[in-house]
């Protein structure tokens, strides 16, 4: 049998079995967060949240949707409406590749935050992911990711850069 996209078997999690991840750059503005709103209130969630089921805590890690999710959470009518359950599509990868559909969701829809975005370029490369794989997995370019990495301010990240030498000092003869 061939593969199979997890959205064909979206489940009905209670909320309180949710929880964010650590690591979600993006941001929605209020006027958009009320729009969403707006859209869940009329049409009902019309896209599940994705997640990745934890075993050994029985809890459902936010991968893409937590803005979805805080809808939930924040507004009683669609609580009771959905009797306090998410329409949830489970992935089964490990952090790092998480960590990079988390991206390709967000770019995929439009912003994100830089700092957040940095540390994320930060987290992986500690997980010891290459340039050569943040770039193929979030579809982000070298100069993007050099540009990232230079926002953190750590040296550690370009450990692995080869530098030239830019200069020499001239030793001065004493006269």
């Amino acid at each position: 049998m061939g593969y199979k996209s997890p959205v064909y078997h979206v489940i009905a999690v209670p909320v309180e079995k949710i929880e964010p991840n650590t690591y979600n750059p993006n941001s929605v503005a209020p006027p958009e967060l009320k729009l969403l709103y707006d859209s869940i209130q009329q049409d009902g969630y019309t896209m599940p949240v994705v997640c990745y089921y934890d075993r050994e805590r029985d809890k459902y890690i936010l991968v893409d949707g937590f803005h979805r999710y805080r809808i939930m959470l924040d507004y009683p009518d669609i609580y009771e409406r959905e009797q306090g359950k998410l329409p949830v599509s489970v992935i089964d990868k490990p952090l790092d590749h998480r960590m990079a559909s988390t991206i390709r969701h967000n770019r995929a829809r439009g912003t994100h935050n830089v700092d957040l975005m940095s540390n994320i370029i930060q987290e992986l490369h500690e997980l010891g992911r290459s340039d050569a794989w943040i770039s193929k997995h979030l579809g982000m370019d070298k100069d993007e990711i050099l540009r990232l990495k230079q926002i953190t301010g750590l040296a550690a990240l370009f450990r692995d850069a080869d530098f030239g030498s830019a200069w020499q000092p001239i030793e001065e003869e004493d006269g």
